[in-house]
């Protein structure tokens, strides 16, 4: 039997396709972009049939219906990280997060630590020789098809078909379900003074030839609007951005100076513009891979001069980091900040830098400031990164760098980058607590 042979057979309406589904099962969901709406909707709209079906993914950017608390008795959610439609079925008892480090996580498919009854994806059309491309995401999304008993895929026309891991034969797919839909896009972020002086500061530990990790946002976005003028610079990123491609059409970026997959963009998801999906599709020069690859600390300190660039919601005076929540509330996810810091720190040659960037205060709802930098987390707030792997903190105030230093002189440097409304206050607590004048 040929290739089209097989992808006709197995051919389906996405209403049958979703009643392969059982009762108990447990059903992982393509990352990011590339979770399958036609899929889910039709997975909710049969929810009657269903009792306990587990759902899992990490970041997504579909509707959630399977969240709300109408759907309880017939979808348990377990979560390896949050999203705005994701968050409130954990926060009021009836949805799980299970913390995990994103490059472990197909290991940990793979091993049946998380099984996967059905993989629910989007992928390409077949191209000639009857392959398709999960195109936006890697990740886990590739070991959750290779593991799954049963995979069900849309078949989308604007999933861009990207080379690496993300590749299938059609005979690895059980059903197809051929719904065309515009994938889901992200604005362009708003970067404000605060963002542009981040940008800068974060741009001064940065050198024409390191290899960058960035992620999305106004604040890597402004990093990247700084680096326009360096020169062959790389990139080995869980995520790629329209940032970074605006680098490239610069001529910042050439990954000639890469320990690893020279020439290569190298990532495992992408998100961001039409744009972004357009300049990824069937060029040799993006490599999709999974993330057990590209998130692996061991792979990332292969490239010799790697900088990783993540945020914070908090960090306190011994230079602990909070990035996933806000006093007891679970607001994502680890992602794949320690992976990278980790990387970083391992990188051959010793000229690693992971870098922390984040506005020095928040604004609350009422219009009151808050300090990001404490002298302890908040109650219940839970460490992401600890202060033995902290190494550069960045604000628009300026630099801080931990590594190496004891925990007072940490104190010392993370005050004098905080927001001057409270530094007096925080130079205070620093008395108290070390007995010490600041």
């Amino acid at each position: 039997m040929n290739w089209k042979e097989i992808y006709e057979k197995r051919k389906s309406t996405a209403e049958e396709a979703v009643r392969l589904i059982k009762s108990g099962d447990k059903v992982v969901l393509a990352h990011d972009v590339a979770e399958p709406p036609a899929l889910v909707a039709a997975m909710v709209a049969n929810a009657e049939n269903y009792r306990n079906v587990e759902i899992s993914h990490m970041f997504s950017l579909g509707a959630g219906e399977y969240c709300k608390p109408e759907y309880k008795e017939n979808f348990h959610v377990n979560l390896w990280f949050l999203s705005g439609q994701t968050r409130k079925c954990v926060e009021e008892g009836y949805g799980d997060y299970t913390p995990l480090f994103f490059h472990e996580v197909p290991g940990l498919i793979r091993n049946g630590t998380l099984p996967v009854d059905v993989a629910m994806v989007m992928v390409t059309p077949p191209d000639e020789h009857g392959f398709v491309s999960t195109g936006v995401s890697g990740d886990y999304t590739v070991q959750a098809v290779k593991s799954a008993k049963t995979v069900i895929a849309q078949v989308n026309k604007e999933v861009p078909f990207t080379f690496g891991d993300a590749v299938f034969h059609v005979s690895e797919i059980d059903v197809f379900v051929e719904h065309d839909e515009a994938l889901p896009t992200l604005p362009g972020a708003k970067i404000g003074e605060i963002e542009e002086a981040i940008g800068k500061n974060c741009a001064e530990l940065i050198q024409d030839g390191d290899t960058l990790q960035l992620g999305i946002g106004a604040i890597p976005d402004a990093v990247c609007h700084q680096l326009l003028n360096k020169r062959h610079l790389g990139i080995h990123s869980e995520m790629l951005g329209d940032g970074v491609v605006k680098l490239y059409e610069a001529g910042a970026v050439d990954n000639s100076m890469k320990g690893i997959d020279k020439g290569k963009f190298v990532f495992n998801f992408v998100m961001g513009s039409k744009e972004l999906y357009r300049f990824c599709d069937k060029n040799p020069a993006c490599l999709l891979k999974t993330v057990d690859y590209v998130n692996d600390p061991k792979v990332i300190a292969q490239n010799p001069n790697m900088v990783s660039i993540n945020g914070g919601l908090g960090i306190d005076f011994y230079g602990q980091i909070a990035s996933d929540t806000i006093g007891y509330r679970q607001f994502s996810g680890v992602g794949g900040q320690v992976d990278f810091i980790r990387g970083a720190a391992m990188c051959t040659g010793g000229n690693g830098r992971a870098i922390i960037a984040m506005p020095s205060a928040a604004r609350k709802k009422d219009g009151s400031m808050v300090s990001k930098i404490t002298p302890l987390l908040g109650e219940g707030q839970v460490v992401t990164t600890s202060r033995h792997d902290t190494d550069y903190v960045v604000t628009e105030y300026g630099i801080a760098k931990l590594k190496g230093k004891s925990v007072k002189n940490r104190a010392r440097a993370l005050i004098n980058i905080a927001h001057p409304e409270f530094r007096d206050s925080l130079k205070e607590e620093f008395q108290k607590m070390f007995k010490e004048k600041f």
